[in-house]
């Protein structure tokens, strides 16, 4: 009976675990689960609902989403692919459905349902899970696999790491002769300290365009307004993609914001006719743009040196001039990051040339393998980075299957 030990008790090894014991019941798999509880990100994750994948149906339209591991998951999502994920959770009771947003997740608006999924079949299929069992160190010995945890040593023939984003687990990959790349966050929100945007928390627009000034980062859909500066989609997709580039300018730049995703001479035009079909109208009072709000007009108008009483009759050309800019192409110091800590993905971890993804197998040991957010694969938010957790649980369950 060959043995198995999977280092993590998230969704990653837990995926790979069922998968693995149902493709041979033979196998004896133990995951190892350094703190008290399992699946913890699962539960979190969506707001306690599991936005468990995304309704992109395309490998080669899903793989932009992701900032590293574009090229590598090509392959794998042929083999097992956001209809296959449905599938598979369909098949064990735990149907899903598609938001507006093409996020998923369960029908039954809870992470639970997937917790008690994945729980109900370790129990079925006889996997061992063993919680408070943080790793210290491995090492092969002869053709095993040694594992030793403060409260025990294991043996086994094969080794999967899906401990996540875990620095200790990175360490011990590199004693595995692994290069790991230093680990930067992913997904944060800009931290924006402007007169502009002050008390105007929950603001938003639908369709921003925004750039990193000096870069080639850009980004469009929705940007939010939050305590700390600017958030939403599009902020995110900026931060995950940048990620490399803003840790390096230590989270100092400038971000370029079009909140109507319209050319400046375009918004100037619609101002200047403005001008001239309601001249005797008070700027201040109303915004022409359905997308931007009343607060948030009172703010541009303010920043264009317009005056509360002035009417549109009254503004010269450097005014409209000044507000066109301020609606396109507004310049917005950021200074600093707030990451979200329930959902904390990092862009960096085990070197991708070193991993043989057809099989998610260590090309440097054999029968060592990785799969979820120990790899240097990270996505933008919305599903993605738990589709990568399902593909490659899938294909490494399938290696881990044969004798």
């Amino acid at each position: 009976m060959s043995k198995i030990v999977i280092i993590g008790g998230g969704a990653a090894g837990y995926f790979t675990a069922i998968n693995a014991k149902e493709n041979n019941p033979d196998l004896d798999i133990t995951i190892l689960e350094k703190g008290k509880d399992v699946l913890q990100k699962v539960k979190i994750s969506g707001g306690g609902r599991c936005n468990v994948t995304h309704a992109c149906f395309e490998p080669k339209e899903l793989v932009k989403f992701y900032p590293r591991g574009e090229k590598e998951l090509l392959g794998p999502f042929h083999q097992f692919m956001t209809g296959d994920t449905f599938e598979w959770f369909d098949n064990r009771n735990v149907p899903l459905k598609i938001e507006d947003d093409n996020r998923v997740f369960p029908e039954v608006n809870t992470s639970q349902a997937i917790i008690d999924c994945f729980q109900k079949a370790v129990d079925n299929l006889g996997i061992k899970v063993l919680t408070n069992h943080g790793v210290n160190s491995v090492y092969q010995q002869e053709n095993e696999w040694v594992i030793n945890t403060k409260e025990q040593v294991f043996k086994a023939d094969k080794l999967v790491i899906a401990a996540g984003s875990s620095k200790k687990i990175w360490e011990l990959c590199e004693t595995l002769d692994h290069s790991v790349i230093e680990p930067v966050p992913s997904l944060f929100t800009f931290n924006i300290n402007d007169k502009r945007l002050v008390d105007l928390l929950g603001i938003s627009v639908p369709n921003a365009t925004v750039n990193i000034v000096g870069t080639k980062l850009e980004a469009f859909g929705p940007l939010l307004i939050t305590h700390w500066g600017m958030s939403g989609p599009a902020i995110l997709k900026l931060s995950a993609f940048g990620a490399r580039i803003l840790a390096d300018k230590n989270y100092q730049y400038n971000v370029e914001v079009n909140w109507l995703s319209r050319p400046t001479d375009k918004v100037l035009n619609v101002l200047l006719n403005l001008k001239k079909k309601e001249p005797r109208k008070t700027v201040i009072l109303k915004s022409p743009f359905s997308e931007i709000s009343k607060r948030l007009w009172e703010r541009f108008v303010i920043a264009s040196e317009i005056n509360n009483n002035q009417n549109w009759a009254d503004l010269n050309n450097n005014q409209l001039e000044n507000l066109a800019k301020q609606l396109t192409k507004g310049i917005f110091n950021a200074n600093g990051r707030t990451t979200f800590k329930d959902e904390f993905v990092t862009a960096g971890g085990v070197d991708l040339k070193e991993i043989n993804f057809k099989r998610f197998e260590s090309k440097k040991h054999k029968n060592l393998f990785f799969v979820g957010e120990v790899l240097n694969i990270d996505a933008v938010t919305g599903g993605f980075n738990f589709q990568n957790a399902w593909t490659g649980g899938y294909i490494c369950a399938k290696a881990l299957a044969e004798n």
